[in-house]
């Protein structure tokens, strides 16, 4: 495991403290309670894992997949279903080989999320993550609705040494997204971040205007890849999971960024909304630095999410 990642498991492995406090205590308690694997075992740990927040969807598909697993392997000690329970878990989140074709073509990535996820931050980071990788990024501030966005964006865009356009409150998103356009082409930039306003509450102004940028996007880079990343509150649960939904009558989202995860005891709500909604996660966040914003990784996230005082005592 190379520096970078092994530090950014220690901050995951420390972010999942709530959520890991909530399922993982749970969990070993029924393992150890429990003589005989039988209706009331598999129900017990249905209850815990809804209480997770991995939702209602994905905690049956687990319980089934590790129903038969133990049928199959002919397991009659609950204690060995534990590592059965974590494969099954993995198996619900792992992402396809494609998850971030965007990084290999020239891309228009179009972020979206209410106010207070962290959305413009994560523009940020990864604007900052794209450029160490040698790729010449252009950020479009799009979101002229909230005061201060174009702001925060430009300070972030200074730290990463990316070019920023737009970026005046009130001005037309679309507008912004046009000019952005022109100046990804000229400059040959290699992906292009457009940061967006997330009006959820006006649902019928924000189609409307992700309908126009859409259409500008078409008809300016037709042939450009194309990826829309909705940014969510892990903190938020279950609501979490109905903003992704509500996103989703409004835009085809290609991926998911979790933020907050190190604030959480709701992290079982990655696992639902790929198994829900049937889009992965890509990006989680455990903090504020642009490393605290990495690719997700599912047995990284359920290793971590399962670590236990023992393994963390001989990995040190």
């Amino acid at each position: 495991m190379s520096k970078e990642k092994k530090g950014f498991f220690g901050r995951l492995v420390a972010g999942l403290t709530k959520t890991r406090d909530t399922i993982v205590s749970g969990i070993d308690s029924i393992f150890s309670g429990f003589s005989s694997i039988d209706d009331e075992f598999y129900e017990e740990i249905e209850e815990i894992l809804i209480m997770g927040d991995l939702g209602v969807q994905a905690t049956e598909e687990i319980l089934e997949n590790l129903r038969a697993k133990v049928k199959e392997n002919k397991i009659k000690d609950p204690q060995e279903c534990r590592q059965l329970l974590i494969e099954s878990i993995k198996e619900q989140m792992r992402l396809e080989d494609t998850a971030y074709r965007f990084e290999e073509e020239q891309s228009v990535v179009l972020v979206i999320g209410v106010n207070g996820v962290g959305k413009t931050t994560t523009v940020g980071k990864l604007a900052g993550k794209l450029k160490n990788q040698g790729k010449k990024v252009v950020i479009a501030a799009a979101d002229t609705f909230r005061a201060a966005a174009g702001e925060q964006l430009g300070e972030w865009a200074n730290r990463a040494g990316v070019e920023m356009i737009g970026g005046q409150e009130g001005a037309d998103p679309a507008s912004v997204i046009y000019d952005a356009v022109s100046s990804a082409k000229s400059r040959g930039a290699d992906v292009l971040l457009c940061d967006t306003a997330g009006r959820l509450h006006n649902k019928k102004n924000l189609m409307e205007e992700l309908r126009k940028i859409n259409r500008i996007i078409d008809r300016e880079y037709p042939d450009v890849h194309r990826e829309t990343l909705v940014v969510l509150d892990s903190t938020t649960g279950q609501n979490a999971l109905s903003q992704a939904k509500q996103f989703g009558e409004v835009a085809n989202i290609t991926g998911i960024v979790l933020t907050k995860m190190d604030g959480t005891a709701k992290g079982g709500i990655a696992v639902a909304i790929q198994s829900e909604l049937h889009i992965p996660v890509k990006y989680i966040g455990v903090g504020e630095s642009i490393e605290d914003l990495q690719k997700f990784d599912a047995d990284d996230f359920v290793d971590a999410l399962f670590r236990t005082e023992k393994e963390d005592v001989s990995s040190c």
